[in-house]
């Protein structure tokens, strides 16, 4: 059987339920079926043997990964995947691969791919098509069989992914989705700077002024791109990007996706089997969510490890608890981003008149939404149960300390109040 053959056959038994034809599979791919045969000169016979089994593998990864690409498959959401369900290492694997890829595309590749790769530190290695196993094992300090289990398994998982939308066209292809990835306006810089010193202090009054400063920048630069698009010969269209939910508490997280995006006039749908919400928007919206949420998670988590320590004189939290103070956070935070959102609209429009920036608001949500129904018609809403109330308590304590206003405190909630529980809008 040649290596193609062994690599084909491997992969299916992985896939199937069989564990032990798995195994054997797995150890005939090992050994590349056997010894490798010598040539009349006394050279071994690359058509066979270990080297061949290693070349195949690498071939049929680069193939696999080539046939996500029109599916909708981006470099980041497939590293994801693979970490999540796989391990690190087995992530690692998949970034040389990626690294193959990237170099064997034929024509230009946009600049957003580029820059997932380098978020990833996809790097091509001078490892030959038949030592490139051998070379990724050394770097791991794991002996061959786990680096042909690893190959496999990364394989059989790649094969089985179903399409997703596809948001921007990859290398080599042409029409269908748009947007950009966000922007690097000094708008947005300034906003990454003051979100990175709401997360680094430790004195609640100085987070809550970065962070009001941030959603108000935030708030002035999309509502003055809307404005200047309006006119533009070739203005924006709507786009998507996918934020990562994985777990624990993935449904909170995603729920902080969907109250970050709405406020921010984009539309937001969780694929939970997938480990990641996609957001549908205008580019300088989309950017805000991915700063703004970020950000929010930090500040949400720290505030949760912190209430461990102040529960009762340090009482043990338990999952019920953080889930539900993740859930609650979620939920005031989106009703507050939607209150800022709504004081900058007023603004803007005392200033461009209401004749002027409403009828340009209300064209881009229609776009919005229509690209939603294109791309997922399909979407539920799914209900986040609340099972704690004392964590929604303090959940909702903490998002009223993470100040978005700048200004005026906001209401608080009665002791003991729990409101309902929230939903997060799924596939």
């Amino acid at each position: 059987m040649d290596a193609d053959a062994l690599v084909t056959a491997a992969v299916a038994a992985v896939r199937g339920t069989d564990v032990r034809d798995a195994e054997r599979k797995l150890d005939l791919l090992v050994v590349g079926g056997g010894p490798a045969r010598v040539r009349d000169d006394g050279r071994p016979d690359t058509a066979d043997g270990p080297a061949a089994v290693d070349a195949a593998l690498r071939g049929r990864l680069v193939t696999a990964l080539n046939r996500l690409w029109p599916r909708g498959w981006q470099p980041t959401d497939v590293a994801r995947i693979v970490t999540r369900r796989l391990g690190v290492r087995p992530g690692r694997l998949l970034a040389d691969a990626l690294a193959v890829d990237r170099a064997a595309q034929p024509g230009p590749v946009p600049q957003w791919w580029d820059d997932q790769l380098a978020d990833l530190d996809v790097r091509l290695r001078a490892d030959d098509d038949t030592g490139w196993l051998v070379g990724w094992a050394g770097r791991e300090g794991v002996d061959r069989i786990t680096a042909v289990r690893d190959a496999v398994e990364v394989l059989a998982l790649l094969a089985g992914l179903p399409p997703v939308a596809v948001l921007r066209p990859p290398p080599g292809g042409s029409g269908g989705a748009t947007g950009s990835g966000p922007s690097g306006s000094r708008v947005l810089d300034r906003v990454r700077a003051l979100l990175a010193k709401a997360e680094s202090t430790t004195f609640p009054a100085e987070a809550e002024a970065f962070t009001g400063k941030a959603q108000e920048l935030i708030a002035r630069h999309s509502l003055e791109r809307a404005l200047v698009e309006a006119d533009a010969a070739h203005p924006d269209r709507p786009g998507g990007i996918r934020i990562g939910t994985d777990a624990p508490y993935a449904g909170a997280k995603a729920l902080l996706v969907q109250e970050v995006a709405t406020a921010n006039r984009c539309e937001s749908v969780w694929s939970d089997d997938l480990g990641f919400a996609t957001v549908l928007g205008f580019p300088a919206d989309l950017a805000a969510v991915e700063l703004l949420h970020t950000s929010l998670l930090v500040q949400a988590t720290a505030a949760m490890l912190r209430g461990r320590r102040e529960r009762r004189g340090g009482g043990r939290r338990t999952r019920a608890y953080d889930e539900a103070f993740l859930h609650a956070f979620a939920q005031r935070i989106g009703e507050r981003l939607r209150a800022a959102a709504e004081e900058a609209n007023r603004q803007a429009t005392a200033v461009a008149g209401p004749d002027r920036l409403l009828p340009v608001l209300a064209a881009r949500s229609d776009a919005v939404r229509e690209r939603m129904d294109t791309l997922f018609p399909g979407v539920t809403r799914a209900r986040l149960n609340v099972r704690d109330a004392e964590g929604w308590q303090s959940g909702t304590s903490a998002a009223d300390r993470a100040s978005l206003a700048g200004d005026a405190p906001a209401n608080r909630p009665l002791p003991g109040r729990a409101d309902p529980p929230a939903t997060a809008r799924r596939r």
